[in-house]
């Protein structure tokens, strides 16, 4: 039987991956992008193991207005992410410094 802790404990190491996938990859804005997006995902699964485990909707309520802002925060992050590929012809986070007024 899987327990609370076990989705506990692959919640944080899907969190610690996010986190360390955002330091060490400094370069890549899609994989910044994906790294964030992991670590939101990591904060559902845990609402929602909680709200199994409490017997309660509102974990679950949660989630879904998290997943609602995640995926408007990568639409956006995408369309961002275009643009700047038009303009620079790079993704590199180091050259966004030309984008200042």
């Amino acid at each position: 039987m899987v327990s609370l802790s076990h989705y506990l404990v692959l919640g944080a190491i899907l969190f610690s991956i996010g986190i360390v996938g955002i330091f060490l990859n400094r370069k890549n804005l899609i994989i910044i992008l994906m790294a964030i997006e992991l670590m939101l995902l990591a904060v559902n699964m845990n609402f929602v193991a909680f709200s199994h485990y409490m017997q309660d909707i509102s974990g679950q309520i949660f989630v879904f207005f998290i997943l609602t802002v995640a995926a408007a925060e990568s639409a956006i992050g995408l369309a961002i992410l275009v643009v700047l590929f038009r303009n620079l012809h790079t993704i590199n986070v180091e050259n966004l410094n030309k984008l200042n007024g």
